[in-house]
């Protein structure tokens, strides 16, 4: 070997040497450990859940693996584990911040107060906060719900929205607290609960799932508007420049359009249900020039019961 090959060698290893040294953050632990790990739902369906072979599948975990191909690829790696874990509304951000999770692919909506803790990946979903009733009960509002229980789900804006509002309206009503989406339905279902509130598209959801779908109905009234983001780690530039990057191109991709149908307008496990949601024009806009804000404005006209439950926050 001569000395001038040796020379090369050398500043070729100094150089990939610094490189290393100059990742921080989340690339810096996948490049460290080789692995990333995603925080995912149980139920969260169509965006985050379990299907028949207890296998985490949806909407958003598709679009975290999307980050975790571009991650491999800018570390220059063959290949990184992919380690699931389990989170709920409750304990997401705290994984979160701890560092037991890297990205959160669930169905987390953005709003300012979360962004002082973590940060978001451009929107992936916009949608509106509604009531989930049974057609039987003649519940068309929230103003209808006086003195009647509604059920919640812990951890969520929805839980935070309902009490604010049950005060604001003097409704008087009992707000439940379901430990995650599928026992706030079950609560309904028994009728412990009259109304569940929730967002529109998981509702969608749950209703497609029920044995007795047709017993159900959603109300036309909108209590607010919220953009769904991916979680990731605040002060994290380098990782958030590439999620962001990512998903970005992908959202004004062809291919977008068919993860979009394949979750939200076919039959999907286990069961084959069809959600039939077309996209909502809010998404169709976002996705033209993406954006991580957390403003509602920034998506639709704010509805009055979420302009009133922002003034009781102030």
């Amino acid at each position: 070997m001569t000395s001038k090959t040796l020379l090369a060698i050398l500043i070729c290893a100094a150089s990939a040497s610094a490189a290393a040294q100059e990742l921080t953050g989340t690339l810096a632990k996948i490049k460290r450990t080789g692995t990333i790990t995603l925080g995912v739902r149980d139920g969260s369906v169509p965006f985050s859940y379990l299907d028949d072979k207890q296998q985490y599948i949806g909407y958003s975990v598709d679009l975290c693996m999307k980050i975790v191909t571009a991650a491999q690829k800018q570390l220059g790696m063959t290949s990184v584990k992919v380690l699931m874990n389990p989170v709920t509304p409750a304990n997401r951000i705290p994984l979160m911040a701890n560092g037991t999770i890297d990205l959160e692919c669930g169905s987390a909506t953005n709003n300012a107060e979360r962004q002082k803790q973590v940060a978001f990946a451009p929107t992936m979903f916009v949608v509106a906060n509604k009531l989930l009733v049974k057609k039987s009960s003649g519940i068309k509002s929230l103003a209808d719900m006086k003195g009647k229980a509604l059920v919640v789900t812990a951890g969520t804006t929805t839980q935070k929205q309902m009490t604010i509002l049950n005060n604001e309206m003097g409704l008087g009503m009992t707000i439940l607290v379901g430990k995650d989406h599928p026992e706030s339905f079950l609560m309904l279902e028994t009728g412990r609960a009259a109304a569940q509130a929730n967002d529109d598209i998981l509702l969608a959801a749950q209703v497609a799932a029920a044995k007795n779908g047709a017993e159900y109905e959603i109300t036309r009234e909108a209590l607010s508007v919220e953009p769904y983001g991916i979680m990731l780690r605040r002060d994290d530039p380098a990782f958030k420049q590439l999620v962001d990057a990512t998903l970005t191109r992908f959202y004004q991709s062809d291919d977008f359009k068919k993860v979009y149908d394949k979750w939200f307008m076919s039959p999907i496990p286990p069961k084959g249900i069809n959600l039939n949601f077309p996209m909502p024009p809010q998404l169709q806009a976002v996705l033209a020039k993406p954006t991580d804000s957390p403003d509602p404005a920034a998506y639709a006209a704010i509805p009055p019961a979420q302009q009133a439950a922002a003034r009781k926050k102030k």
